[in-house]
């Protein structure tokens, strides 16, 4: 038997050489084109796929017609809204600078293939769906002839696509990627049983395709549309809330326990830099992730939770102990769906568990408000604190759509990717593990 490994099949395709070639091409430091799929003039690779049409700039996009897309959305995301993804693509590190995919139906003709570079330009027809987008270089270091979601902090990739338009949209945009030299488009983070995997799932039926789920998990979702208290009971048990009763009293001896929310301009800009104070007071602070430790992150943060409260679409919510900051959180609103973003805690009253006292009011309020159906907690799978309060639970998954029928690169673009998740996922873990132990030893 020979002592030579075995290469690894995937139909036509050998995987050892498709990261023979992605090796190659971080070794030689190539950089991809963001517009046409193919690296730039000084990159020492051939093109992944040829040069095509190119796409638009995400800041070109008009900001009216992406408001009205966003009123009009099959499913909702707070995190592909303008006032958001526009501060992300301006300021935040490693996400500035992204393209665009963008559907658009003439108002006249009703014509879904609309020219979209036109309409962009002009501010003509009306905008039925939108993907922010990179290349698979640049979201994977791999030179595969795809388009992915770009990531709009925190992962989360539900495009916007218009209600009355949702099959159509995801046709043209899938159109507009084979125009641009793409094999396959990869949607990052997106619901599994969402209206926009739905709406993908006809439009590639048209043509004799489906879907293929590279990988998935469940996350904590909150159903608001349930009592709280109720729904806190069952989570919890009668052990554990009166255990959070006592603790919250503790805390009452320092000041009257109060829950703030922030959700105007002026309230959630002073409410938003206690938070940033709070974030950078504890663990992420030590491990550098704190928003207030990165310039970008801080402009974008800045900026995009004024624009967002400014239409009611951000909320900063604290709680305090008399005058003293206990915990607070940045809390997204689009449609009927909220999204719990980040929260700091002050470490200081850790064994009063301020950051579960904060999600039990937040859980209170989202369940009191009648245009709130769900909350995602876009946590982790299996986060210590979110699970254990909301019980429901939120399929998240990327999915690849390949772009033609028996394309040969898209069983290439699956098993590069499936490899890459096979290597990367140990290495996580192991490093997971050492920053515990590093942390428990300081």
């Amino acid at each position: 038997m020979s002592g030579r490994a075995k290469p690894i099949w995937f139909g036509d395709w050998d995987v050892i050489e498709v990261m023979k070639a992605a090796e190659a091409a971080v070794s030689n430091s190539a950089t991809y084109d963001e517009a046409t799929l193919a690296p730039s003039a000084n990159a020492a690779l051939p093109a992944a796929a040829p040069a095509g049409a190119p796409l638009v700039k995400l800041s070109e996009i008009p900001v009216a017609p992406w408001r009205q897309l966003a009123d009009r959305a099959a499913e909702a995301n707070g995190y592909y809204l303008p006032e958001w993804e526009l501060a992300v693509n301006a300021f935040s590190r490693g996400r500035t600078g992204v393209s665009a995919l963008a559907a658009w139906n003439d108002r006249t003709t009703g014509d879904s293939t609309f020219d979209a570079v036109a309409a962009a330009n002009d501010n003509d027809g009306r905008l039925i769906g939108l993907m922010p987008a990179i290349s698979a270089w640049r979201a994977y270091r791999i030179p595969l002839p795809a388009l992915v979601t770009a990531d709009a902090f925190p992962p989360l990739g539900t495009l916007l696509l218009d209600r009355d338009h949702a099959d159509a949209a995801a046709g043209q945009l899938m159109q507009q990627a084979r125009n641009a030299g793409a094999h396959a488009l990869i949607l990052r983070d997106l619901p599994l049983d969402g209206a926009v995997m739905k709406a993908f799932t006809k439009a590639l039926a048209w043509t004799g395709l489906r879907p293929h789920v590279l990988h998935s998990h469940q996350r904590a979702m909150l159903d608001a549309t349930r009592d709280a208290e109720e729904l806190l009971r069952d989570a919890l048990g009668p052990k554990k809330m009166k255990e959070l009763r006592r603790q919250r009293n503790r805390l009452a001896d320092i000041g009257d326990v109060v829950f703030s929310i922030a959700g105007t301009t002026g309230d959630a800009a002073p409410a938003l830099e206690t938070f940033l104070k709070l974030e950078a007071s504890g663990w992420k602070a030590r491990r550098g992730t704190a928003l207030i430790q990165d310039e970008g992150h801080l402009a974008f943060i800045r900026r995009a939770v004024c624009d967002m409260a400014a239409r009611g679409n951000c909320e900063v919510i604290s709680l305090y102990a008399g005058d003293t900051p206990l915990a607070s959180a940045i809390v997204l609103r689009h449609l009927d769906r909220a999204f719990y973003f980040k929260l700091g805690v002050d470490e200081r009253f850790a064994k009063y568990s301020p950051g579960v006292q904060l999600t039990l009011e937040l859980t209170r309020h989202m369940c009191a408000d009648d245009t709130i159906a769900t909350v995602d907690s876009t946590a982790i799978p299996n986060h210590p604190m979110i699970d254990p309060i909301w019980r429901d639970r939120l399929a998240i998954g990327d999915v690849l759509i390949p772009l033609r029928r028996n394309d040969p690169l898209v069983p290439a673009i699956r098993a590069a990717l499936a490899l890459r998740q096979a290597i990367r996922e140990p290495a996580r873990r192991a490093v997971h593990t050492l920053r515990k132990l590093k942390e428990k030893r300081s």
